[in-house]
């Protein structure tokens, strides 16, 4: 490592090294530090994506493309399925490959990057700049930059250091555990997904196929509806009813804020992207090409900035403008369905699969089955009519 850059991305996750080769392409002088010795492991999600907005930033390959899905299924509490009509196809990531491939773009474009690299510390000094303690390979250093560019994930410190707010309630962190497991009797065609208190109470369950009868089968609950019991137990459950006698090859923890995007996400010399901006799908906990989006524009603005020499907090508005526009107002309004979603009753989401199926199969949108739960619960529309 240089002693000195432009802009230090912190984290190597997708939003990071997006924002490091956007920062890169813009002619900034860039290091991307990861913590971890090897970027994409350990993988802590579910690896699906849409197709759609993924062209927007890399082609697909089947080096990291481990399935491709183009339908849906949603099981309420009595095991009602529901398949969606097919909207827009999607694939299970092999994350490994995917981020490391994230990685060599941003390194292509011109970035530096650093693994075995944990940033341990900053020191704003007088002339704008600010000293980013280090510690690589065992060693402590010292490096300087201009802007930091935060993507260190839920548990984000840097945001902290900065004075910005980044704390969440229990109610809006979901715990996540998932597996990875093998059975004959996993279906490679559909992504499905499990809803009810006996499955997954404030949250749901969901199982991506991996190909080869393999799946990512995880659980997502907030963090005040277990119950006093644990995820393990749950999924535990769910796996010896569904896949007995299924082998599990892998099994990873973590958190997923399930809130709005932070009210603040810059401060002088810093962007927090992805989920150290909470910028996750409040409904779906789906982060991936969130982060990309979030990564690039802060990336963008972070080389504008360097261009006009001045890097305080003014400098950056374009950005949390934009990623407004972009999804952070939908954003706004998952959060707020979220929370009435969360107050179905197994019967009611019974009632609603039912009502569902009675339609055509072209008319069995993931809108309509929203509406149907509107129109069966109209106190909660009442809730949510400032929205549309």
């Amino acid at each position: 490592m240089d002693v000195s850059y432009d802009v230090i991305v912190i984290g190597a996750g997708p939003s990071g090294s997006t924002a490091a080769r956007f920062a890169a392409e813009g002619g900034c002088k860039v290091l991307l530090v990861e913590r971890k010795r090897d970027i994409g492991i350990p993988v802590r999600c579910a690896e699906g994506v849409s197709e759609p907005p993924l062209k927007e930033f890399i082609d697909s390959h089947p080096s990291f493309i481990r399935n491709r899905i183009s339908e849906i299924r949603l099981f309420a509490p009595n095991d009602i399925a529901v398949v969606l009509t097919p909207v827009n196809s999607g694939y299970i990531l092999d994350r490994r490959v995917f981020d490391r491939e994230l990685a060599r773009l941003a390194i292509v474009n011109g970035a530096e990057v650093a693994t075995s690299c944990a940033a341990i510390g900053i020191k704003r000094l007088d002339n704008g700049t600010v000293d980013v303690k280090v510690l690589h390979r065992g060693s402590e250093t010292t490096v300087n930059c201009k802007i930091i560019i935060a993507a260190d994930g839920v548990e984000s410190r840097v945001g902290r250091w900065f004075g910005v707010k980044t704390v969440t309630t229990l109610h809006n962190t979901e715990g996540a555990l998932t597996y990875v497991l093998s059975h004959p009797e996993i279906d490679n065609r559909y992504c499905d997904f499990y809803f009810g208190t006996e499955v997954a109470p404030g949250g749901y369950l969901w199982v991506f196929p991996g190909g080869d009868h393999s799946a990512s089968v995880g659980i997502g609950c907030a963090g005040d509806c277990l119950r006093g019991k644990s995820l393990h137990e749950f999924l535990d459950r769910f796996i010896q009813r569904k896949y007995g006698g299924a082998k599990i090859l892998s099994e990873v923890a973590g958190g997923i804020p399930v809130q709005a995007t932070l009210k603040e996400i810059i401060a002088d010399n810093l962007m927090l992207v992805g989920d150290a901006a909470r910028q996750v799908n409040p409904m779906t906990g789906a982060g991936i090409i969130n982060g990309m989006i979030a990564g690039k524009i802060a990336g963008i603005t972070a080389s504008e900035s360097i261009k006009m020499r001045s890097w305080k907090k003014d400098d950056f508005r374009d950005y949390p403008k934009e990623w407004h526009q972009r999804i952070g107002s939908n954003h706004e309004k998952y959060f707020k369905m979220k929370e009435v979603v969360n107050k179905f009753s197994d019967e009611s989401l019974n009632q609603i699969a039912e009502t569902i199926n009675s339609l055509p199969e072209s008319k069995r949108t993931l809108r309509k089955v929203f509406m149907t739960a509107l129109i069966k619960h109209p106190l909660l529309l009442g809730e949510l009519r400032h929205l549309f």
